[in-house]
């Protein structure tokens, strides 16, 4: 019985899910609503909070859906350019990044705009798909920084994200960055040869 319970459960889960991407894919998380989700996915309100604590988890859960996404598009976007130096690899992830963004920003946005609660902790899952997502950074920087220590050179993969994150995200905010959509990439290439022109002379 305790099987069949945890089964019914399980699918709960997943169908709260899919339903919740589908949302937050065309409105936005900030527009999620129980009942609008318990609708969706063909329950009751009060079963959405057998299956989690709140909404917040709900997104979390599409967040790693998210994750895997984005992770597939940036790993796709150099599994054939192994020869190419450090820094166009970094261009070529960069560009993949905006175009996963552009074609799902409410999702991706929604990576990003997620109020944790406070004090609470941030699940270890949620932060191992966040290190999966630089671990691709992590090789083209070891190989432009050979002499940086592990910490330094952490902390360059986590600099070169948040440049390329900052650029794709006013570059979406087009009133405030002024940046035509078919300049964000050049703007990226920029940024990225000058931090790898001193290695690559």
């Amino acid at each position: 019985m305790a099987g069949k319970v945890e089964a019914r459960k399980a699918a709960l889960r997943e169908k709260l899910v899919e339903a919740a991407e589908i949302r937050i894919a065309r409105d936005g998380a900030g527009a999620l609503r129980a009942r609008d989700l318990a609708q969706d996915a063909g329950c009751a309100l009060g079963a959405i909070y057998t299956a989690y604590d709140d909404l917040n988890a709900i997104i979390m859960a599409v967040n790693g859906r998210t994750f895997r996404k984005l992770g597939v598009a940036v790993r796709a976007s150099v599994a054939e350019a192994d020869s190419e130096p450090p820094t166009r690899r970094l261009i070529l992830m960069s560009n993949a990044y905006l175009h996963f963004a552009d074609a799902n920003t409410n999702l991706w946005r929604a990576l990003f705009d997620l109020q944790m609660q406070s004090g609470g902790a941030v699940p270890d899952w949620y932060m191992a798909a966040l290190e999966d997502l630089f671990a691709n950074i992590a090789q083209p920087v070891s190989e432009l920084f050979p002499d940086k220590g592990a910490e330094d050179a952490g902390l360059m993969v986590r600099a070169l994200f948040s440049s390329v994150h900052g650029i794709v995200l006013l570059g979406l905010e087009r009133r405030i960055s002024g940046v035509p959509p078919e300049q964000i990439e050049r703007m990226i290439a920029q940024v990225l040869n000058q931090i790898g022109q001193p290695s690559e002379k």
